[in-house]
């Protein structure tokens, strides 16, 4: 058998890697067709597909386009996970390489948003659809030296585009999860074409390293680099986070319960949870933060029904409000969230009480807040086990979470102690951001050199 061909099907029939791009594309522009009313009555009702259409469908803004003896490092990451993840990477890239222009990808608006407070809008755009034409006009107008991607964006058409462009392509902070390992698995046959253009992976674990080989990435391109996740950077305190930091000193207000990222189905249980805090601690403030933007209007709604709603900060005018103690202030922003655990005194870290797989503790507990979760964690198992190990972080049933929240409430020893473990792990855990950078200058030599 060829290299360029791969076994499909039970009777060892095989296929070209030709035609299984074609196959893709194919599926790929039938799919987008037929789910097209879908996508365009989202836009309509939310307006959150229809920023950056034009970038998505191969439109190059000059912004982006290459200068005179400009050259480029092309990262992308997904979401505001993603972009939170790399950004301590990002700038040890810009410091490392001065001679080359940065500029970043992401999918969602809520990454986009964030990616642009960050790194400028001008270095910043939306990722293209994964068809052809689309990924050629970018890889031609970027035309970037080296090609980085976090975790798992395994795009077909992009990562053949960029390779045969001559550019060096890393998946960095590289990691399988559970959910994804056994659809991976199945189609293995036909990944490890495409993972052949990926020159060096950074896998977060070695469980992850042994799940990317497994899946069909060669052997000798996987390495542990570790977690970047754990290279976590104070962000810059928002003006809305100092103004509030102040009220609160000023009502004498507290404590603080920093709610972050919670998803559907959450807020009934955290408000809950919160009504027994103001019966014992009249002047608690809960701050909450959606973790979708498309819920706002209805979480604020859910929170006026309880008449519990003291500010939205989308209705902040930097003036002194009516009063915080007692009350939830609604954090309907992007961007703001990791200021403002600075401020919590207990920090619940959403998508953990319901099966949705857990968000980033690492926010919370770089300022030594302890951190109370749901069960549902898988997404970052590796984290969560670190915390967990070093008893470092509060994992309650959703039937048990108001009852955990006030005894952690009621023991200022056992808060503080939870907290400095979790200062302890993160430190334990550095490192990862200098070894992804020997990974990715190694490519870029070996490039140079070539």
């Amino acid at each position: 058998m060829r290299p360029e061909q791969l076994p499909f099907g039970g009777a060892g029939a095989a296929i070209t890697m030709a035609a299984v791009y074609l196959i893709y594309s194919l599926l790929l522009a039938l799919g987008l067709l037929l789910s097209s009313p879908w996508w365009i009555v989202q836009a309509i009702r939310q307006g959150k597909y229809r920023a950056g259409l034009r970038e998505r469908l191969g439109v190059v803004p000059e912004r982006l386009r290459l200068g005179a003896n400009e050259r480029r490092i092309w990262v992308h990451a997904v979401s505001v996970g993603e972009v939170l993840a790399i950004s301590s990477l990002l700038g040890t890239l810009r410091a490392s390489f001065p001679e080359h222009r940065v500029v970043l990808s992401t999918t969602t608006l809520t990454g986009q948003t964030l990616a642009r407070q960050r790194f400028g809008e001008e270095n910043v755009f939306y990722f293209p659809i994964d068809v052809g034409w689309c990924m050629r006009r970018w890889i031609r107008a970027v035309r970037p030296e080296l090609v980085v991607l976090a975790e798992t964006e395994f795009w077909p058409n992009f990562l053949r585009r960029a390779k045969t462009s001559g550019a060096p392509v890393a998946v960095v902070n590289a990691r399988i999860s559970d959910r994804s390992f056994p659809g991976y698995l199945r189609f293995r046959g036909l990944l490890r074409g495409i993972l052949r253009n990926v020159d060096a992976f950074a896998a977060q674990s070695s469980e992850d390293a042994r799940r990317l080989v497994e899946i069909g990435a060669e052997p000798s391109r996987v390495m542990v680099a570790g977690n970047l996740k754990f290279e976590v950077t104070s962000p810059t305190e928002p003006e809305f986070v100092r103004w509030l930091r102040e009220e609160v000193t000023q009502e004498h207000a507290g404590p603080i319960i920093v709610a972050g990222s919670t998803v559907e189905g959450e807020e009934p249980i955290v408000l809950g949870a919160f009504d027994g805090v103001v019966k014992k601690f009249p002047r608690a403030v809960l701050v909450l933060a959606p973790r979708h933007k498309e819920r706002f209007d209805s979480v604020a709604g859910l929170v006026q029904q309880r008449g519990a709603l003291s500010l939205r900060r989308s209705s902040w005018n930097g003036v002194r409000s009516s009063g915080l103690a007692g009350g939830v202030v609604l954090l309907d922003s992007i961007g703001e969230l990791a200021s403002m655990y600075a401020l919590a005194d207990i920090a619940f870290v959403g998508g953990s009480l319901v099966p949705r797989g857990g968000h980033n503790i690492l926010e919370a507990a770089q300022f030594g807040a302890p951190v109370i979760t749901g069960p549902y964690t898988e997404n970052f198992r590796d984290i969560m086990r670190a915390f967990i190990d070093e008893d470092a972080v509060v994992v309650a049933q959703p039937g048990e979470f108001a009852s955990e929240l006030l005894e952690l409430l009621n023991d200022d020893v056992k808060r503080r102690s939870i907290g400095e473990r979790g200062l302890k792990v993160i430190g334990a855990n550095a490192g990862a951001t200098g070894r992804t950078l020997e990974i990715l200058r190694g490519l870029v030599d070996e490039r140079r050199r070539s």
